[in-house]
C-alpha cells in the first residue's frame, strides 16, 4: 500500500477543529483508494499560496519529511491549479495528487457499466487538459503522412491536446447516445410515484435501498460504493411507486463529475420526493446536509419535496460536557433527545431518527413513507380509490 502524506491550508477564522475534520474525510478518501495516511501537515495562511499552496519554508519542510520517510504520493485537501502542481512537483520527490484528483482516481477504479465508465473517463479528461506540461504523456504516439497535422514542427502538448480534446467531443457523443436510451426508458416507466434516495456520500443510502426494495444493490463502508443509478419498483400495501438511489455527494465535489453526472441525477431531478438521508452520527452532518442542498440546486432539484431521513441513530455517540469546561460545546455534547429539539424541530422539514443496520423505527418509516407516496398518488388518480 503506498504511503501518503496529507496537506491542508486553515484559513483565518477557521476552526482548527473543522480543519481535521475534513482532513478525516480525506483520510477516508485516500483509504477508499488504497493510500494509507502516515502524517498530516497543516499551515495557517489568510489563503492558500498562489504559487505553491502553502508557504515555501512549510513547502520544504514537506519534502524533506517525504524524502526521509520515503513518502510516496502527497495529498493536498483543495484542488490545486496547474500552476501550483507544477511549482510543487519541482520540489517535492514523490507523486502530487489534489483532492479533485484523488476523487477522481476513486471513480474511475468503481465505475462499473459503460455509462458510468464514460461519465468518469469525460470528467478525467476534462480536468487533465488544462492541466498538461510540455512533458509527452504518451497517450499516443504522433503519426505522420498525407492528411495529418503532424510533423517535426508540431509541439508534443499540441499533440496531446488535440488528441484529448479529441476523446472528449468522442466521449460526449456517447453520452448523448446513452442518455437518450435512459430517456426513453424512464418515459416508459409509466406515471408512477418517483422517490430518490439522496445524500452526503456513506450515509446508509444503499442500505436503506435493500431493505426497502428488498434488492441486493452494493453497500459497504466505503466513500462512493454506488456510482451508477438503480431503480427499483416498490410496492407497500397494493401502492406501486420507483425507489432510485443515486451517487453520493461530497464537499468539493469536482465540477467536472457534477457537470458529467448530471445525467445520472436526472432521476433526482424528475422525482416527486427525495428522500434526504443522514448520517447522524457524524460530527459534520450539519454541514453535510448543507453540501446536499447546495448540490441539489446546482442540478436543479432544490424545490423538490424532501424528507430528512436521520440514519445511523445506533452509532451516535454523546459525551456528557465538563461543568468545569468553559470552551463552546461540541456537537458530541449533546445528546439525541437534546439534538432532535434543536433546529429540526423548528424546520418546516419533515423528519425521523432511525437505523437502517439495526432496523430502528422502520416501520414508522415505512408507514410515512406510504403516507407521503398514497397523497401523491391520490393527487395523480383521483379516481383510482380501490388503492386505499
Amino acid at each position: 500500500m503506498e504511503k501518503a502524506v496529507l496537506i491542508t491550508v486553515i484559513r483565518d477564522q477557521q476552526d482548527p477543529r473543522q480543519v481535521e475534520e475534513y482532513l478525516d474525510e480525506l483520510e477516508f478518501l485516500a483509504e477508499t483508494a488504497g493510500i494509507e495516511s502516515v502524517r498530516r501537515f497543516t499551515q495557517r495562511l489568510p489563503q492558500p499560496s498562489s504559487r505553491i499552496y502553502v508557504g515555501p519554508g512549510k513547502l520544504q519542510e514537506i519534502a524533506d519529511y517525504c524524502r526521509e520517510e520515503e513518502i510516496d504520493v502527497a495529498i493536498f485537501d483543495d484542488e490545486l491549479s496547474p500552476a501550483q502542481t507544477r511549482n510543487i512537483e519541482q520540489a517535492m520527490p514523490c507523486r502530487i495528487l489534489d483532492r479533485t484528483r484523488l476523487i477522481l482516481d476513486i471513480f474511475l477504479s468503481r465505475a462499473q457499466t459503460a455509462y458510468a465508465k464514460t461519465q468518469v473517463q469525460l470528467a478525467n479528461y476534462q480536468y487533465m487538459l488544462p492541466r498538461l506540461t510540455g512533458m509527452w504523456t504518451h497517450l499516443e504516439r504522433q503519426r505522420g503522412g498525407t492528411g495529418t497535422r503532424g510533423g517535426a514542427g508540431e509541439r508534443e502538448i499540441e499533440t496531446d491536446r488535440r488528441i484529448i480534446r479529441n476523446r472528449i467531443a468522442k466521449l460526449k457523443e456517447n453520452l448523448k447516445k446513452i442518455d437518450r436510451q435512459m430517456a426513453v426508458q424512464r418515459s416508459n416507466r409509466g406515471q408512477l410515484v418517483r422517490v430518490a434516495l439522496v445524500g452526503y456520500t456513506n450515509v446508509g443510502k444503499s442500505t436503506l435501498m435493500n431493505l426497502l426494495s428488498k434488492s441486493e444493490v452494493f453497500a459497504e463502508n466505503k466513500l462512493f460504493a454506488t456510482l451508477d443509478t438503480t431503480v427499483r419498483k416498490v410496492i407497500f400495501d397494493n401502492l406501486p411507486f420507483l425507489l432510485s438511489d443515486t451517487v453520493g455527494f461530497i464537499r468539493k465535489l469536482p465540477t467536472e463529475l457534477i457537470e458529467s453526472f448530471k445525467s445520472t441525477l436526472d432521476e433526482v431531478r424528475e422525482a416527486d420526493l427525495l428522500l434526504h438521508v443522514v448520517d447522524i452520527s457524524h460530527p459534520q452532518f450539519e454541514e453535510q446536509i448543507a453540501v446536499v442542498k447546495q448540490t441539489l440546486q446546482e442540478i436543479g432539484a432544490g424545490d423538490k419535496p424532501v424528507y430528512l431521513v436521520f440514519n445511523k441513530v445506533d452509532a451516535y455517540t454523546y459525551i456528557e460536557k465538563d461543568p468545569d469546561d468553559l470552551t463552546p460545546p461540541k456537537p458530541e455534547n449533546r445528546s439525541l433527545d437534546e439534538l432532535k429539539q434543536s433546529w429540526i424541530a423548528k424546520a418546516n422539514t419533515p423528519c425521523i431518527f432511525l437505523s437502517a443496520r439495526e432496523r430502528i423505527n422502520l416501520e414508522k418509516f415505512r408507514n410515512d413513507l406510504y403516507g407521503m407516496v398514497r397523497e401523491m398518488h391520490a393527487g395523480r388518480y383521483p379516481f383510482n380509490n380501490f388503492l386505499y
